[in-house]
């Protein structure tokens, strides 16, 4: 007991002389109780806020009655307040959301333009009015991907519009385990999703004073695709408004495979690349005019102006989730400058970071989130850890720049790796040469002339920076191209089971926060992530709705049908870390004809000890199926005399997609149905089970 209470001693005199530096670790308590609330299978009750509102007034009456346990209260009231900020943040986006499939008229006013993986180009509608659907059961957005000759259409912000269309409920997660979609768009305040393919009527123009933005938007869009014709434009409209429908969909996917897509991503990058031109534009222009310069606070001045700025680039940009993140970390370091502190610090992270997640909970499983402030934490402690280690004036200025653009570089891909990763499945093998070819050219022409264009466009003086703007995109999209053309210039990565990322971010703000030596620790949490993900194995078989199957063999994930279910199956491949498309897939061995339908095994490959049963639409199975396989799968119903597993069209439909883990003739079977949250009205899955 003595030695106990001596450590305890020790603990509570080191906690005490590190009293002002562990700030950064109140982001880390709210995101574990945001984790934590994201976990619950079942949606929490009354009961449980007010546990937890208990629990919040007991640390901070700990915090004021016990001094050597005050750090312990506070990082406990972070993780309480981070679950609470959950609760209160769905009693303000809760809405409706379809509960089935639907058909009809719908009606709705356009607040959002843009395409999908496929190209199609797609509208987010709100004032949404469905047919024969109740107005308290009608969802408040909708999104519409457009098909069959719309060329007649020119979709404009605020536009009120009807269409015939086909509507359903959001995707949830395609697999037990993965990103859950349907999750997603409940925060988005998306109810439902689907497609059209008859001529997109126009119903009403925008009501003047409505949509101001959102017009402005598309009009400096469609104003700098006039100027500057192709991908170019496309790509300058995309970083100046984040209007990216006009680009092609091989540019975009040249992007992505060079590891420059977030560049057209308006979020850290783009803001601070802008932000930062303004503030400087400002501050030293005005030093050149001596009567100003010596009655103004210059500094001040630019802070103030770019800010201002930095708001209406927000509004411009449409003020999606990752420019809301890019603008809270760029207006708390301005705000800084203009109360005299350190602007780029740990702490103005943290700042921004705790604003984010108590406004926006959502946002810790966001990949954007992620990867912004692993990025912007990297950035910030290599750079300091430089900085003491180096002389002033140690090199020339010319050195010192190129030094620091690689430095920024290689820190911004090591951090955000192993996000991007787990999220993409996909390492960029010469993102890092992308990066330093246009990383310059993005920060130092491309933002600066698109700034110099919009301050020109009112007296007509636009044409030039324009001109300047499109060489610097040209040279993007030439570089994106030629990387992306490379031989193994992308490394398909398997998923990583999910207690993966939150272990591996833990060691690493450890690592990173911690102020002394015993930071070290965190490398335990980072080999363990690491070691955690290399080691997972993939599910033998999953069975997706629709009766979609996929099996594991020696050449990869066989998929049972070549068409149906492409954005389900096309992540089933993904996450395996599989670059084979939908026709190799469905092309691989992996199922043999038989008992009225397609045979396969459940297991490791061939050997496996149980065989399953796929049927497709029409297809009847043999008498006497049930008998011999363990699983019987059909896009249809099923009724079947025997002690197989029938998953038919019902089961599925309430189980999601299920997927069977294990080798060596035991099994277990985990669905995406198992949570009734908010989001997930179909409540908890059936109890599955295969056959012994």
């Amino acid at each position: 007991m003595a030695g106990a209470a001596a450590l305890a001693g020790r603990v509570a005199t080191g906690l005490a002389e590190l009293r002002g530096e562990l700030f950064a670790f109140v982001p880390v308590g709210l995101g574990i109780g945001i984790g934590l609330w994201f976990q619950r299978p079942v949606e929490p009750g009354a009961g449980d806020y007010a546990l937890a509102l208990v629990g919040v007034a007991l640390a901070v009456l700990l915090w004021r009655i016990w001094e050597p346990v005050q750090p312990f209260a506070v990082f406990a009231a972070c993780i309480l307040c981070g679950y609470l900020a959950c609760g209160v943040r769905v009693a303000l986006v809760a809405a409706p959301m379809l509960e089935g499939e639907w058909y009809g008229a719908v009606t709705g006013r356009i607040v959002g333009i843009d395409r999908s993986q496929s190209g199609a180009l797609r509208l987010t509608l709100d004032r949404v009015w469905l047919e024969d659907v109740a107005p308290e059961a009608t969802p408040a957005r909708v999104r519409l991907s457009l098909q069959g000759d719309q060329r007649w259409l020119d979709p404009v912000p605020g536009s009120v519009v009807m269409a015939t269309a086909f509507l359903s409920p959001p995707q949830g997660a395609v697999e037990p385990g993965a990103f859950d979609f349907r999750r997603m768009a409940f925060f988005d305040g998306l109810g439902a999703v689907g497609y059209t393919r008859v001529p997109v009527l126009l119903w009403q123009e925008p009501v003047a004073g409505e949509a101001r933005i959102g017009r402005l938007r598309a009009d400096l869009s469609a104003g700098i695709r006039a100027e500057i014709a192709g991908d170019p434009g496309a790509f300058a409209a995309g970083v100046l408004t984040g209007d990216r429908s006009g680009l092609s969909r091989e540019a975009v996917e040249a992007l992505r495979d060079s590891s420059l897509a977030h560049l057209l991503a308006i979020s850290g990058m783009n803001m601070a690349f802008l932000i930062a031109f303004v503030f400087a534009l400002l501050r030293y222009g005005l030093a050149l005019i001596p009567p100003v310069a010596l009655r103004v606070n210059s500094k001040k001045l630019a802070a103030a102006v770019s800010l201002g700025v930095a708001a209406f680039y927000l509004m411009l940009s449409g003020a999606n989730v990752a420019t809301e993140r890019a603008f809270i970390m760029v207006a708390v370091m301005l705000v800084a400058v203009l109360l005299d502190r350190r602007a780029i610090t740990l702490r103005s992270v943290a700042i921004a970071a705790v604003i984010v997640l108590l406004w926006q909970p959502e946002a810790l499983l966001s990949p954007g989130f992620q990867m912004s402030f692993a990025a912007t934490v990297a950035l910030i402690a290599g750079f300091g850890l430089v900085s003491r280690r180096m002389e002033p004036g140690a090199a020339p200025r010319a050195v010192q720049f190129g030094l620091a653009l690689v430095l920024s570089s290689v820190l911004g891909g090591v951090a955000t790796a192993p996000y991007a990763a787990a999220h993409f499945n996909r390492f960029t093998d010469y993102g890092l040469l992308a990066n330093l070819l246009t990383g310059p050219v993005m920060g130092l022409v491309v933002m600066p002339a698109g700034a110099v264009a919009g301050l020109l466009a009112p007296v007509g003086l636009h044409g030039l920076p324009l001109a300047v703007m499109e060489l610097g995109c040209r040279w993007i999209l030439y570089v994106a191209h030629e990387v992306a053309a490379l031989e193994g210039a992308v490394t398909a990565i398997p998923a990583p089971p999910g207690a993966v990322l939150p272990i591996l971010t833990l060691g690493l703000c450890w690592l990173v926060f911690w102020p002394g030596r015993l930071r070290w620790a965190g490398l335990t949490g980072v080999v363990g992530a690491l070691v955690l993900w290399l080691g997972a194995a993939r599910p033998a078989v999953l069975i997706g709705p629709g009766g979609i199957v996929g099996v594991m063999g020696p050449e990869g994930r066989a998929i049972s049908a070549p068409r149906g279910a492409g954005f389900m199956v096309q992540n089933w491949l993904e996450n395996d870390g599989d670059l084979a498309s939908r026709a190799e897939a469905a092309a691989r061995p992996g199922f043999v004809a038989g008992d009225g339908g397609m045979i396969f095994a459940i297991g490791a490959g061939e050997e496996g000890p149980l065989t399953g049963l796929v049927l497709r639409r029409g297809e009847v199975a043999a008498t006497g199926a049930c008998a011999r396989h363990a699983v019987i799968v059909a896009a249809e119903a099923l009724a079947m005399a025997g002690p197989c597993l029938q998953l038919g069209a019902a089961e599925l439909a309430q189980s999601g997609t299920v997927a069977v883990v294990g080798v060596q003739g035991r099994f277990a079977l985990r669905t995406t149905g198992g949570q009734a949250r908010i989001w997930s009205p179909r409540g908890a899955a059936p109890a599955l089970a295969l056959p012994e």
